[in-house]
């Protein structure tokens, strides 16, 4: 069996390490960077740069921990070094990981020419594959208004500021979402003043509202600027800086723009209408329970499905990808379910969450039960001087079984993958309760919510 896979971030170099494991003759075809542009161009970067963040802010905190003297300075050569170092490590890690399972690797531009054909531009010249099965997971690139023109210098994407030419004196940003509010905690960290834009009348929009005031009251604490209920619509450029003007009539005003308002996929020219592929109006490609497309043996996945644009979704989908197209119905699989994914937020306190939210269970009238524990209540978050945050299960009255749960504070991003297995395994809040966790850790605040 041969298959041909377009795209090598999470999703793609997954399955093509599966599919090669099981014996699939893999050609996996990639333009830019193995490991994904949105994954080692945008995810690594960011938290690169908001681990630097971090360590300076931990370095404020050192005085409350009986320390003196501590200063830190960014050092932005540096800074870039570093990020570049991590990159390429992950992209040369990732690359010997498939070439150890005999999976070819062609660098290049992929487009299908038949259901069944594959061609691949590449520098030393143009190649046609047969293919039985189709794997296009080609990610996404930032989204771009019609009324900014970015210019990588003062009017910037999220791939133009990993890290700036210069650390921004004032920085406006656009967009209030996962990607804006950790732009803006990673900024005040670096030391630079922030005007947050946000078109709702709280950041982060999708989340529950008790997560975001946390959040909130963080970036007030930091001086930074909310433009609440407000929508930007022009951005002039001036000698000393950019100025952003809102639908209603304000101005935010700084030295750099950044904008964080989306993501759009990678569809074009991949050749999918030739072959009768369906794309929707916004350019993703719908798929069903087994991320196959309308056409059975071409699937999609990742950025470009439509469906959680999260790294760890997107290996997912690949492990499951590569295991229908060599085993197919034969052998049954647990399907995924992305309402079970756990997702985290970078700012600090670090936002995690997973399964059923408390407002959305309110919202479909279900009962459920919601017990909370602050983190100012944990031994360690006090030894840690950073009590800040809280701990919130989800569950079901009648049966105890954990439905869902949410995590505000240090290493929520961590934390979050205790809840992630309970809800994905059934388990109930006494299975939390009667785990015996190391003390003292954050993480026994699990089992003090569960109780």
């Amino acid at each position: 069996m041969k298959f041909v896979i377009l795209g090598g971030g999470p999703a793609g170099t997954q399955a093509a390490t599966d599919a090669a494991r099981m014996g699939v003759d893999v050609t996996l075809i990639e333009r830019d960077v193995i490991g994904g542009a949105a994954n080692l161009w945008d995810c690594i970067p960011s938290k690169a740069m908001i681990a630097t963040g971090g360590a300076m802010s931990y370095l404020g905190r050192a005085p409350g921990m009986g320390l003196v003297d501590v200063q830190g300075r960014v050092e932005f050569e540096g800074l870039r070094r570093r990020i570049e170092q991590i990159s390429q490590r992950l992209e040369h890690s990732t690359e010997s990981i498939l070439t150890s399972q005999n999976v070819r690797l062609v660098r290049g531009r992929g487009r299908l020419v038949a259901p069944h054909e594959v061609v691949a531009e590449t520098a030393e010249g143009t190649e046609t594959f047969h293919a039985d099965a189709v794997l296009v997971a080609t990610g996404s690139r930032p989204r771009l208004p019609d009324w900014a023109e970015v210019d990588g210098d003062r009017v910037l994407t999220t791939r133009d500021a990993y890290p700036p030419m210069v650390l921004p004196e004032h920085l406006v940003v656009v967009g209030s979402g996962v990607t804006g509010v950790e732009f803006v905690h990673m900024f005040t960290s670096l030391g630079s003043e922030v005007t947050l834009i946000v078109s709702r009348q709280q950041v982060l929009p999708t989340k529950d509202p008790e997560v975001a005031a946390v959040l909130e009251e963080d970036f007030l604490r930091r001086g930074v600027r909310l433009l609440k209920g407000a929508r930007a619509v022009g951005a002039d450029r001036g000698d000393g800086g950019v100025a952003v003007r809102c639908d209603d009539g304000r101005v935010a005003a700084g030295s750099h723009l950044l904008l964080a308002i989306g993501a759009v996929p990678n569809s074009e020219g991949l050749g999918l209408e030739t072959v009768g592929v369906e794309v929707d109006a916004g350019g993703y490609v719908p798929v069903n329970h087994h991320c196959q497309t309308n056409i059975p043996h071409i699937y999609a996945a990742g950025d470009l499905s439509g469906k959680l644009p999260l790294s760890s979704v997107a290996s997912m989908q690949g492990k499951k990808i590569a295991e229908h197209v060599v085993v197919g119905h034969t052998v049954a699989h647990r399907h995924l379910n992305y309402e079970k994914a756990a997702s985290a937020i970078f700012t600090e306190p670090e936002i995690a969450d997973v399964g059923m939210a408390e407002a959305d269970a309110f919202a479909e009238g279900r009962k459920v039960r919601v017990t909370k524990v602050p983190f100012a209540a944990s031994a360690r978050a006090l030894i840690n001087h950073d009590p800040r945050g809280f701990v919130k299960l989800v569950s079901d009255p009648a049966t105890g079984v954990v439905l869902g749960g949410s995590i505000v504070g240090q290493h929520a991003s961590e934390l979050i993958s205790v809840i992630a297995v309970a809800v994905t395994a059934g388990l109930r809040v006494q299975d939390l309760v009667e785990s015996m966790l190391v003390h003292p850790t954050l993480s026994e605040a699990l089992a003090e919510a569960a109780e």
